[in-house]
């Protein structure tokens, strides 16, 4: 008679049965909340200097409307925390139903906002204060949506997975950016206003596919060992600090080259040439489309290679990529402009989409797994926020030198981070993975390193 196949090697060799549905509601709502946070940065960088801090300067109004963009980020941390500490305290699913609705409450009033010429200094107070609460949405999104995945797909296929819910954030940025791109026509308010009020459409969708998830299988089984600890967040932040620093490295150079380039690089084109606001936002469109699949690609690739060796190949590309970016973008030509939003976006910045799931995942413990990653990347988010803020005063003494300095010196921090951060996915590990689902390891105590026990 066979050996009765025991749930820990089924879990491992199959995942759980809802696995690609899960990664595909994490998907859409990770899509939804993209949009919704994305769409501010391109509306920061196009309309918002004028609509809401009038200037005669239009240094200072693209400032101050970049100063907005970065509140945002500076609140993520906190929704980071609060997510994580959530999300880990009494399951996944719930974070990611709360997070999704409130990030799209306040996306649609945005688009109701009044501006500074009907209401004055109360216009930029409301656009502030909604921003505040898209930052806390959105810091609790991430961990829960991509943990949740991970948590249900197969051990040896857990980069693929994970990979799935971050290509939702190209998605989410290709439609915000086609829906500004659709109404840049319009000689009206309703140019910024109708890209907003239009993702109630995406918050729908997103709910309703959310609600019908079921828990991770690893925190309910953490939550039946009464492994759960009292607080995750001071745990994890008191055991795994240096595993929070890492993360805040890897994903620094992420977030801050996107946003160099995606917002910075696009207002800097369309200041030089008003007649190239449509070429950047297409290039943004096209880049974004296509890192859909090779975000995809990039988290397949790290269960075969390994989640370091990509994320190093990544940041040696940000460091070379940064002079020749400005300097091909200054050449004016359409086609040029959108191969470097390619490059930057469509392929670079997937790479790291890609890798940065079951990389970070595997950095923590199930118990605090969504602490350690959510404060991790959301810090650096909050760090990110300021890029383009950063760039525009640096581009204001060093012109176009200044913006490229500070996407290749992130890809320095990036390099730093990946050189010090161990591998999570290699032999060791995949031999550890085999034996389990061979029945030679059987008790939860001794699973791979990829899928550690709470403690």
């Amino acid at each position: 008679m066979a050996p009765e196949v025991t749930d820990l090697q089924r879990q491992a060799a199959h995942g759980s049965p809802t696995k690609i549905k899960t990664a595909m509601a994490s998907a859409a709502g990770t899509c939804v909340e993209n949009y919704d946070f994305v769409a501010y940065g391109t509306a920061a960088a196009l309309y918002f200097g004028d609509v809401f801090f009038p200037s005669t300067d239009p240094l200072v109004g693209t400032l101050l409307s970049f100063a907005t963009l970065a509140v945002g980020f500076v609140m993520r941390p906190l929704g980071g925390a609060i997510g994580g500490y959530l999300a880990d305290k009494y399951g996944r699913k719930p974070v990611l139903v709360g997070a999704l609705l409130t990030m799209g409450i306040a996306t649609v009033l945005i688009g109701f906002l009044p501006t500074y010429e009907t209401v004055g200094i109360l216009a930029p107070i409301l656009l502030v204060t909604i921003r505040m609460i898209q930052g806390l949405a959105f810091g609790a999104e991430w961990g829960g949506a991509v943990m949740m995945t991970f948590e249900h797909a197969p051990w040896k296929k857990r980069g693929r997975f994970a990979a799935i819910p971050q290509a939702g954030n190209p998605l989410g940025i290709t439609l915000a950016n086609a829906a500004f791109l659709l109404s840049a026509s319009l000689q009206t308010d309703w140019a910024w206003r109708l890209p907003f009020l239009a993702s109630a459409v995406l918050i729908v969708v997103g709910l309703v596919v959310r609600m019908k998830l079921e828990e991770s299988p690893e925190f309910e089984d953490t939550k039946e060992s009464g492994a759960i600890v009292d607080n995750p967040l001071t745990t994890v932040i008191r055991d795994d600090w240096r595993n929070i620093a890492r993360v805040i490295s890897l994903r620094v150079v992420e977030s801050c080259a996107y946003y160099v380039t995606a917002t910075f690089l696009l207002s800097y084109i369309t200041q030089n040439n008003g007649n190239d606001e449509t070429i950047g936002l297409t290039g943004i469109v096209v880049a974004s489309l296509i890192a859909i699949p090779v975000t995809l690609l990039a988290g397949a690739l790290t269960d075969r290679i390994g989640r370091r060796k990509m994320y190093l190949g990544g940041t040696i590309a940000v460091i070379a990529f940064g002079f020749p970016m400005f300097m091909l973008s200054n050449t004016g030509n359409p086609f040029v402009i959108v191969l470097v939003f390619v490059i930057g976006i469509g392929i670079i910045h997937a790479v790291f989409t890609g890798t940065q799931g079951a990389w970070f995942a595997e950095l923590f413990r199930t118990n605090t797994r969504t602490s350690g990653a959510s404060i991790g990347y959301q810090v650096a988010a909050s760090i990110s926020g300021f890029a383009p803020f950063l760039a525009v005063l640096l581009a204001s003494v060093f012109g176009w030198a200044g913006g490229a300095s500070l996407y290749v010196l992130v890809g320095v921090i990036g390099l730093v981070g990946a050189l010090n951060t161990r591998e999570t996915w290699g032999p060791k590990q995949k031999a550890e993975v085999n034996a389990i689902i061979a029945g030679k390891v059987t008790t939860a105590s001794q699973k791979a390193p990829a899928a550690r026990p709470a403690r």
